[in-house]
């Protein structure tokens, strides 16, 4: 892995990090404030966005790790932000809730197992 791309992937765990803090106002929160939800779209773009910047960067690097489900975050990211007006805040909700800490765990697992000799 190569210093950008552990980057990205570094900037992936801290949008996860976010997106946790989201979570934890709870679900009825995230219905009643519409702000919550366009902050939760946000959120979701900037993690794709850390995966496309890996993808342009590392081509194959995201192939190569099936596991962390990393190309299913680009495609949500892609969802979002081309059909805004299809967002289905249900599934965005689980997406966030369920996916998203996963695959940062997964990230963060992948970070610890090839430290960078600069770190």
């Amino acid at each position: 892995m190569n210093a950008r791309t552990r980057r990205w992937l570094r900037d992936l765990v801290e949008h996860a990090e976010a997106v946790g803090r989201l979570i934890a106002r709870g679900k009825d929160a995230y219905d009643a404030d519409e702000m919550l939800r366009y902050a939760a779209e946000d959120l979701l773009i900037r993690l794709g966005e850390c995966v496309s910047r890996i993808d342009r960067d590392e081509p194959g690097f995201v192939g190569a790790h099936p596991d962390l489900e990393l190309r299913r975050v680009k495609d949500a990211r892609n969802v979002i932000a081309h059909g805004y007006d299809i967002v289905d805040t249900e599934l965005l909700w689980a997406i966030l809730a369920i996916n998203i800490p996963e695959v940062a765990r997964g990230v963060d697992h992948l970070i610890e197992e090839h430290p960078d000799a600069s770190d």
